[in-house]
């Protein structure tokens, strides 16, 4: 069997102008409808998320801030344990008299130095609180 050779087709291209401009779909209100409930729909669902994933991650931001302030507790109250014994040192009597006796050159009064007072009576306790009762009105 012997092949035919065959000419080759020649292909002739026509351009159309085609105007649509004039054309207008016509929507369904029905299926109007629709796509504004489905809109809606979709709204509503997408703020429930945002609402979901809004509160998600304030819970992680408080706590956050709450083991800082858990930390900060935990180092106020070691300042104040350790600010409890500074002052329970510089309170102790023992050396407040080595203060006074080294820097201040302070020494134990002698006998001679010493006065005793009668306790007043009650008579004089209460005149000396009516004087000076009487001069803090009078200022």
């Amino acid at each position: 069997m012997r092949s035919k050779k065959t000419a080759p087709m020649m292909e002739f291209r026509t351009v159309k102008r085609i105007d649509n401009s004039r054309l207008v779909r016509h929507v369904e209100p029905a299926k109007q409808r629709n796509l504004y409930r489905t809109a809606g729909l979709g709204g509503v669902v997408a703020l429930f998320f945002l609402f979901y994933i809004f509160q998600h991650f304030k819970c992680i931001d408080l706590s956050f801030q709450l083991e800082d302030l858990k930390v900060q507790q935990s180092q106020a109250a070691a300042l104040n344990s350790e600010l409890k014994l500074e002052i329970a040192n510089l309170r102790d009597p023992m050396r407040i008299d080595v203060i006074a006796r080294k820097q201040l050159g302070l020494t134990e009064p002698l006998p001679a130095q010493m006065r005793e007072y009668e306790a007043p009576t009650g008579m004089q306790v209460a005149a000396a609180r009516f004087v000076s009762r009487d001069r803090v009105q009078q200022r």
